[in-house]
C-alpha cells in the first residue's frame, strides 16, 4: 500500500498553484490528479485523499473550465499536421500542451502529410475518441489542410496554417518581424540592404518583401539593384544569391537579410569564403530562430523570432475556451515576433 504524503512543489513568487503542481506534489500524473479531484476515474482511495490533501495544503483552486472539462468530456484535443519534420509543429505542440496540461487534458499528434485519406482517417478516429476539440497546424500559412474540418459538431482551431473561413487561426506576424529585422540593420548605420528570400509562391515571401522595402523607404534608403532575390529555402540558394550580390559589378551590399536561417547560413558561408567579415564588412540576419542552424552557424546569426511556443500556447487556451461554450470572435490573430541578436551582426549605437 502506497502510504507516502504530498510533497510540497515549488512555486515562483506571486504564481498561482497549478495542477501540475498538485500533481508533483502527491506523486501522480496531472491527469490521475484532474480525476482524483473531480471524482473521476478508478483508484484507490488513499491515491484519491494523497491528492485532495496535496491540493488543500498548495491551496489549489480548480478553476471553472477545468470543471467543465471534467464533467463533460474527454480530456483529450487531437493535433493534425502535414509538417513530416516537425519543424513548425513541435513548437507550436509544446505551446499547446502547456496550455493543456494544467487542465488535466492530454494531446496526441497525428501526421497526415498530404494525404487526403489518411487525414480523413485520422480525424475520424479522432471523433470515435470522442476528443474535445482539434487544433490542426502545418508547414505554412497560406495552405489549408488536405481534410475538411468544417461542421464536425466540437471545437477547432487553426495554428500556423490555413483556416476554414469564419474559423479562429493564430499566425506570427511575418511582415512586422521582418520589419524588426531591417530596422535593426538600419539603425546599425546598414545602408545598402540586400533581401534574399524563398520561392515567390509562399505568402510571407511576398510579406516579408513588402516590410523590407517599406522600411527603406521610411529611412530614406534605395533599394540596391539586385534588392529582392528569390530561390529556395535551402543553404544552396544562399551560397549562390551571395555570387549575384557579391562577384557582380556595383557596389555589394553591407547587410543582408534572409527569408529563413538555413538561407542566412549560406550567405554566411559564402561571404567567409570571398573573404568578406560578418559582421565588420557584411551584417546578416535570418529568420525563424532554428537553433541548430542559427547558433552552429559561424558566427552565430541574428535571426526573428516567430515564437511559435507563445502560438501554441494561444490556440491551446483559445480552444478551452470554445470548449467551455465561450463565445471567441471567428478570425486570424497575428502573434508578435522578436528579434534574437547574435554575432552575425552587431547591437546599434546606445542599443
Amino acid at each position: 500500500m502506497d502510504q507516502r504524503s504530498p510533497r510540497s512543489a515549488p512555486k515562483g513568487p506571486g504564481r498561482p498553484v497549478t495542477l501540475r503542481d498538485v500533481a508533483r506534489a502527491a506523486g501522480v500524473s496531472v491527469a490521475t490528479a484532474s480525476k482524483a479531484l473531480n471524482d473521476q476515474g478508478r483508484m484507490a482511495d488513499e491515491t484519491r485523499e494523497r491528492v485532495r490533501q496535496a491540493a488543500k495544503t498548495l491551496g489549489f483552486r480548480p478553476n471553472g473550465l477545468a470543471q467543465s472539462l471534467s464533467r463533460q468530456r474527454s480530456f483529450t484535443v487531437g493535433l493534425l499536421t502535414n509538417d513530416t519534420y516537425g519543424r513548425f509543429t513541435l513548437p507550436v505542440m509544446a505551446g499547446i500542451a502547456d496550455a493543456l496540461v494544467d487542465n488535466g487534458v492530454s494531446v496526441f499528434l497525428c501526421n497526415i502529410e498530404d494525404d487526403p485519406r489518411l487525414a480523413q482517417t485520422h480525424v475520424d478516429a479522432m471523433l470515435e475518441k470522442r476528443v474535445d476539440g482539434i487544433i490542426a497546424s502545418g508547414k505554412r500559412i497560406d495552405r489549408h489542410l488536405p481534410v475538411d474540418l468544417s461542421n464536425l459538431g466540437i471545437p477547432v482551431i487553426y495554428a500556423f496554417t490555413e483556416p476554414d473561413p469564419e474559423s479562429i487561426g493564430f499566425v506570427s506576424d511575418d511582415e512586422a518581424g521582418a520589419r524588426l529585422a531591417v530596422e535593426h540593420l538600419v539603425r546599425l548605420g546598414r545602408r545598402r540592404i540586400a533581401h534574399v528570400t524563398g520561392p515567390s509562391s509562399f505568402r510571407v515571401v511576398h510579406q516579408r518583401a513588402k516590410a523590407y522595402r517599406d522600411v527603406l523607404r521610411e529611412a530614406g534608403l534605395e533599394e540596391p539593384e539586385q534588392g529582392v532575390l528569390t530561390g529556395q529555402w535551402t543553404e544552396g540558394w544562399g551560397h549562390e544569391a551571395a555570387g549575384y550580390l557579391f562577384d557582380g559589378i556595383g557596389r555589394p551590399p553591407d547587410a543582408v537579410f534572409c527569408g529563413n536561417d538555413q538561407i542566412a547560413r549560406g550567405v554566411v558561408d559564402a561571404l567567409r569564403e570571398r573573404g568578406r567579415r560578418v559582421p565588420d564588412d557584411v551584417a546578416v540576419i535570418g529568420f525563424d530562430n532554428w537553433e541548430i542552424v542559427a547558433a552552429a552557424t559561424r558566427p552565430p546569426l541574428t535571426t526573428v523570432d516567430m515564437n511559435l511556443k507563445d502560438l501554441g500556447r494561444e490556440a491551446g487556451l483559445t480552444l478551452l475556451q470554445l470548449v467551455d461554450r465561450q463565445p471567441i470572435e471567428p478570425g486570424i490573430r497575428r502573434l508578435p515576433c522578436r528579434l534574437v541578436v547574435r554575432q552575425s551582426c552587431g547591437t546599434p549605437p546606445g542599443g
